[in-house]
């Protein structure tokens, strides 16, 4: 997939293109990045209503390729690093959303592999 960045996008729909293609892993903009390997406080995730230029430090525009061998570090690295946004994913697990934190090492494949592994669990 390719994620096109520019400053007037909204948050939901890089969530919901990601989501497409990812369902059981799901994207959250936050206001501060999170420590490696640390979890990010819910109070600091931002309104899915706001544009990514209202979230961002670097007004850069352009796009990302996201694969999915693509790891989660690489990912939250890339939105950093290029378009100074600070992104946490989180794995589906049954009905609750986990942040990723201790497997960031995961390609983004395995990371939905799992979700779909744990939700078909939950619901037998």
């Amino acid at each position: 997939m390719n994620i096109i960045i520019n400053d007037s996008r909204k948050i939901f729909t890089i969530q919901e293109e990601f989501n497409t293609v990812f369902p059981y892993l799901r994207l959250e903009f936050f206001s501060r990045p999170h420590n490696v390997g640390g979890a990010s406080a819910k109070k600091q995730i931002k309104s899915n209503n706001k544009t990514l230029g209202e979230c961002r430090t670097i007004q850069k525009e352009g796009s990302m390729v996201v694969t999915g061998q693509t790891t989660v570090a690489e990912l939250e690295q890339d939105f950093k690093t290029l378009f100074g946004l600070n992104v946490q994913v989180f794995r589906k697990s049954g009905k609750v959303w986990l942040e990723t934190t201790v497997t960031d090492g995961w390609t983004l494949a395995e990371q939905n592999e799992q979700g779909e592994a744990l939700s078909l669990m939950h619901n037998n």
